[in-house]
């Protein structure tokens, strides 16, 4: 059964193919029937799909095209002071990290911080011209440099490739996306110890207006919340389950909870503890849920208490007694 609800996801590069995985890993894989045709389904919810740009999709969100969208957060917080319709839902998923900085060529060796280009930008002056630096993102820059108390610069907007912008004459400086900063290196550009202005990374947004008091709307978003939020949470945790000769469950439980020398090693709310059947009569299975950065003191802890045939998976889901991101979607929406 289709839904009414619509979502834009990136088209194409990086951020698709990752958008792509990371809804198919939360039980909501994505249908594209080739990569030539902008719409697709949510077939397991019914869910209608625009690809977009990951660009354009804040402005597909802001002009009521859709619903929801994913983008980058270099790409809402650049936006979004101009629409109040649109509403951050999640600005963290965990997957295209990048930072938006401030570069300068390399041949300028004593510039390495947000006052050394103060400096410099007093000698273009001098020279009779605002030192120009080159971006997509003009509110973001402008900001950026108001920050620092510096104002004696001109933005040039400019498409495609930023990082040649100096070599080729037409800017000073550039204000651009980079993961690894191999390309900024390549291009003999450096960063200033103190130019990140965001860090950005994959987010989702919405908006105000479409999913403001339609039920259907909202009942499938919460729906997707709830997996997204569950399965986010779930990689961060490592299910262990042990065999244990104890005289009774009370008797592992026990053993289990007392002298912990980290915080959760018996698991969420305590140890699970249930009889082996068809093994001998003093024979039990402990179940611990940890965090996965504490395994290897979690297998340490049941070998203390006895434990062998030690099984380890990650759940693919950990559900709470409610989705703390759909509360906070209510809560935006509200206000």
């Amino acid at each position: 059964m289709m839904s009414n609800l619509k979502i834009a996801l990136p088209s194409k590069g990086a951020l698709d193919k990752d958008t792509r995985q990371f809804f198919a890993a939360a039980g909501l894989k994505v249908s594209r029937p080739n990569e030539r045709q902008y719409v697709g389904t949510i077939p397991a919810l019914g869910i209608s799909v625009l690809f977009q740009r990951a660009a354009d999709i804040f402005t597909k969100v802001a002009e009521e095209s859709v619903d929801l969208g994913i983008t980058g957060y270099d790409v809402v917080r650049e936006n979004g002071r101009d629409y109040d319709n649109v509403i951050v839902i999640c600005h963290r998923l965990g997957y295209g990290g990048c930072d938006l900085v401030l570069a300068v060529p390399d041949s300028w060796i004593d510039v390495t911080s947000s006052q050394d280009l103060a400096d410099l930008t007093l000698v273009f002056k001098e020279k009779g011209r605002d030192m120009r630096i080159a971006t997509k993102y003009p509110n973001l820059t402008r900001q950026w440099f108001y920050s620092k108390r510096i104002v004696n610069f001109s933005l040039v907007e400019a498409h495609g490739a930023l990082e040649a912008a100096p070599s080729m004459g037409y800017a000073d400086a550039i204000v651009d996306i980079t993961s690894t900063g191999t390309t900024l290196r390549e291009n003999r550009l450096k960063r200033l110890l103190d130019g990140n202005i965001i860090e950005s990374e994959a987010c989702l947004i919405g908006n105000r207006n479409t999913l403001k008091g339609n039920q259907e709307k909202l009942a499938t978003t919460k729906v997707m919340l709830e997996l997204i939020e569950a399965h986010s949470l779930g990689k961060k945790y490592i299910s262990l389950t042990a065999n244990v000769r104890g005289n009774s469950p009370e008797e592992i439980g026990q053993k289990l909870t007392q002298d912990l020398d980290i915080a959760g090693l018996a698991g969420f709310a305590g140890p699970t503890v249930a009889k082996v059947y068809g093994a001998e009569d003093d024979c039990y299975g402990a179940t611990i849920v940890v965090s996965k950065k504490d395994v290897s003191a979690a297998v340490e802890h049941l070998r203390r208490v006895g434990g062998r045939d030690i099984t380890g998976f990650t759940p693919n889901y950990i559900f709470g007694d409610r989705s703390n991101i759909y509360e906070d979607l209510i809560t935006k929406l509200n206000h």
